[in-house]
């Protein structure tokens, strides 16, 4: 039987990585599951399923979809966005990190949540950069939708696959990883 700290830890990671592509969809999506009892958080994190927190989630997540829909704000929202997806993924990964030690569960939280958030949104962050450059910003939008679906359905595949989108995410990860790597041997030569 896997132990419920390794469904947690993969949920945790797997939703903070959604907080990548998409800052408030994942935590709207999780503060509706949360209001209907279809997710449990730790305690302390009752908040996330009121109907003030939803309401605010809600506005953010459609102010922050339309707005990667204006040419230039998207890419200026990409550089806003990095330090603000570490934070989001830090606070949803500590939601559902039930049961750690509050040392063990921060830690984890920041380097795992936030980090997996940080590198994803770096990420789509360049993929946009190139976007707006070979397509001179028309492509955005096409990259926008992309952002947005992959938010919403890895956030609720999460809630009920965890193990596997942690694995799609970890593959994302080297991806990108691997990439930047390469991107930059390419410029040092």
């Amino acid at each position: 039987m896997i132990s419920t700290y390794v469904i947690s830890l993969a949920l945790g990671i797997s939703l903070a990585a959604c907080c990548g592509f998409r800052i408030f969809i994942p935590l709207l999506i999780a503060s509706i599951a949360a209001k209907f009892h279809w997710l449990n958080v730790s305690s302390g994190f009752e908040w996330l399923g009121t109907a003030p927190t939803i309401i605010c989630f809600l506005l953010a997540s459609v102010l922050e979809i339309a707005a990667y829909y204006i040419p230039v704000v998207d890419n200026f929202l990409d550089a806003l966005n990095t330090p603000s997806s570490v934070v989001a993924g830090t606070v949803i990964a500590a939601s559902v990190f039930i049961d750690f030690d509050p040392m063990l569960k921060w830690t984890l939280a920041l380097i795992a949540g936030g980090g997996t958030a940080g590198i994803i949104q770096v990420g789509t962050g360049l993929f946009r950069l190139g976007s707006t450059k070979f397509t001179a910003g028309f492509g955005n939008s096409f990259v926008a939708t992309a952002e947005n679906i992959f938010s919403v359905l890895g956030t609720l595949t999460s809630l009920f696959i965890p193990l596997l989108m942690l694995i799609v995410f970890v593959g994302i990860i080297f991806s990108i990883l691997r990439f930047s790597l390469a991107k930059t041997k390419k410029a040092a030569n």
